[in-house]
């Protein structure tokens, strides 16, 4: 199976590879919107800064694009899936440490998915200023972003067809550009020599700096990989000669028309709207903002799969999923889209124009970036790869990233803060969940079922009591078979005797495969209690519901239950017998003995939680059966308690 897995990855198609276009290659492929702009400034423009800097947009693209995540990290797919959680899914056994990297760049990588969308439309808009000088475009940026984030109902499939041969113009019509103005002055090929790029960076005062801007041209790169699960590492791998190509060909020909203003100011003039006929600039304009609007698509549903991956492994509050589609990888979380839509309305308006936005670009995924190589060096350590290879990769990148985020830390005061304020706050979240789950993980008391059957017999037996179900469904924790929570036990004995004749427990364990979908069954007490245990990839969605009721009906077939109503006159007539579900939520006693930092971060994460979903809810439950019960996080044994009785 794995085997042939990896051949379908790495197979290209026609439709694949024009998939990949419209959905991989956006954030990229609209930075040549931005990057020689930024990188020029507010400075005339001087031949050494413009050879200097396509030499190191030049190398950036071969050495961090193409060699560090198109050859080399693609090849770390978790069972196809891509991005930063997927990896540290593939090393976390290895090392608890591996959590720090994990959740910076998780939550840096979604801080770039709100300034992404802004930065591209913004400068795709602002070309209308060339053709009306008095145009607004605030207003028109802010309609687009909301029509953008309104479309994500409808699921990316239904977005992603018309998007392939969107960028496909796009690109052709960056390299047609490209090619015109580099046939008029080829000497603009010597910037390929990195002596260039080493001369701007060393020898040119302040040179130095010009990394934070020319780092915009491969901000894409980790969306490239976050999205291997929608088309599969052999598209990517060939689209990207393609799309390569025709970003370079483009910067080329950017620099050949610089160097033909050599001296003069920019003024707000765009390189890129320059090289356009002026008969084209309208047409020209549209092209560049409907491929900004394709880039900010790519970065959303890339940020809802990493959301996704995020609950899975404990990062997250369990937010709703919807499924749009039955397309694999298709995916929508409104919860994270209305915030996205706020923090990309926030930022528009704050920073008004995309040169603003560039300083608060950028920072925050040179840190994804470094995160990724910490991930990927420790892969390729767990994957016994020689370790004077593991420590060339990691010097080279730390290397090469550390300098660009030494040339961003600049735009802190620029604009910078506000994507690390937004990292903070996503971090923050993260931590708490993180920390929360393990806390809840100590304090659960288990306890085994078997001391427990007799009672369950008795009770289910105890005509005095009056039924409370036949079939009494409860979800658990309990990952051993044997074992039950003490508040499960509580629940059914103390909290109000719960009668049934059958006792299920259900428990689900989320696998680090994506797709997985089973189930095992162990009979403790035939036709009074049985524990299922579902095994789900990260991949799948809870419905628990649906799926339980495909258990039974399996068992049923088998004789292995009889879930026939119990009640004399209804099962002459085969009646099936009521199903209840219990949820049992717990909240935090006031008995408890916690550490004042993990109080905090109790307390926080009941705060977040009231926000979010109940789990009745994620397990997909249907509501009209589900009972749902608070229980003390805590329930101290009595004993430990000293108390004097006086007479």
């Amino acid at each position: 199976m794995e085997n042939g897995h990896n051949k379908n990855m790495d197979k290209a198609t026609a439709a694949g590879l024009l998939v990949a276009m419209g959905i991989i290659y956006g954030d990229i492929g609209t930075s040549p919107l931005y990057v020689m702009n930024s990188i020029i400034g507010l400075q005339p423009i001087s031949e050494a800064i413009v050879l200097g800097a396509l030499s190191c947009v030049f190398w950036t693209l071969t050495l961090q694009t193409t060699c560090k995540y198109v050859i080399l990290i693609l090849r770390a797919d978790n069972r196809g899936e891509g991005g930063i959680l997927a990896l540290y899914a593939l090393v976390r056994r290895h090392a608890r440490w591996l959590t720090i990297p994990a959740i910076i760049g998780g939550a840096t990588l979604l801080a770039d998915g709100i300034i992404t969308p802004p930065i591209s439309i913004a400068s795709a808009v602002e070309g209308l200023t060339i053709l009306y000088p008095k145009i607004e475009t605030v207003p028109i940026v802010l309609g687009i972003i909301t029509l953008l984030f309104l479309v994500q109902i409808l699921g990316t499939s239904k977005v992603g067809s018309a998007f392939g041969p969107m960028m496909l113009v796009w690109f052709s019509m960056l390299a047609i550009l490209g090619v015109m103005w580099i046939a008029k002055d080829w000497t603009i090929l010597r910037a390929l020599n990195p002596l260039y790029g080493y001369q701007m960076l060393f020898e040119t005062p302040e040179g130095f700096w010009l990394l934070g801007a020319v780092f915009l041209c491969t901000t894409g790169a980790e969306a490239l990989y976050s999205d291997l699960g929608h088309c599969g590492r052999g598209n990517i791998r060939i689209s990207w000669i393609f799309v390569k190509t025709a970003l370079l060909l483009q910067y080329f020909g950017q620099g050949a028309w610089l160097i033909l203003h050599n001296g003069e100011l920019l003024n707000g003039r765009k390189p890129i709207f320059e090289l356009m006929p002026e008969w084209f600039k309208l047409p020209g304009i549209v092209i560049a903002t409907s491929a900004a609007v394709i880039a900010s698509q790519a970065l959303i549903s890339g940020s809802f799969t990493l959301i996704s991956e995020a609950i899975r492994l404990n990062f997250w509050p369990k937010v709703r999923l919807v499924y749009p589609t039955l397309q694999k990888g298709q995916l929508y979380v409104p919860s994270v889209n209305i915030l996205l839509w706020m923090g990309c309305m926030g930022i528009v308006l704050y920073f008004e124009e995309s040169a603003n936005m560039e300083g608060a670009y950028g920072l925050a995924i040179t840190l994804t970036m470094l995160m990724t190589t910490i991930l990927m060096s420790y892969y390729l350590y767990a994957k016994k790869y020689q370790m004077w290879w593991v420590v060339l990769f990691m010097t080279i990148y730390i290397s090469i990233e550390g300098a660009f985020l030494v040339a961003n830390l600049q735009k802190f005061f620029h604009g910078g803060w506000v994507s690390l304020l937004i990292a903070a706050a996503i971090i923050s979240v993260m931590v708490i969940w993180y920390r929360a789950f393990y806390i809840k993980l100590r304090l659960t008391e288990y306890v085994k079922l078997d001391t427990y059957l007799d009672a369950l017999k008795e009770l289910s037996r105890d005509i005095s009591i009056p039924k409370y179900a036949t079939h009494l469904v409860f979800m658990t924790n309990a990952a051993r078979v044997t074992e039950v929570e003490s508040k499960i036990i509580y629940s059914i004995f103390q909290k109000r005797p719960k009668r049934a004749d059958i006792y299920w427990f259900v428990h689900v364990d989320i696998t680090d495969d994506p797709y997985t979908m089973e189930y095992k069954v162990n009979i403790i007490e035939p036709d009074d209690a049985i524990k299922v245990t579902f095994r789900l990839g990260f991949r799948v969605e809870q419905r628990i519901n649906l799926y339980f009721r495909k258990v039974i009906e399996e068992m049923v077939k088998n004789k292995e239950v009889d879930i026939t109503s119990r009640y004399e006159s209804l099962n002459k007539q085969n009646v099936i017998g009521d199903f209840r579900f219990v949820v049992l939520e717990r909240f935090l006693s006031f008995e408890n003995e916690l550490p004042l930092f993990e109080q905090l971060i109790m307390k926080a994460y009941f705060l977040i939680k009231g926000i979010t979903n109940s789990e009745d809810k994620w397990f997909g439950l249907d509501s009209s059966a589900v009972k749902v019960e608070k229980v003390p996080l805590v329930i101290r044994p009595i004993e430990n308690i000293k108390l004097k009785r006086t007479y």
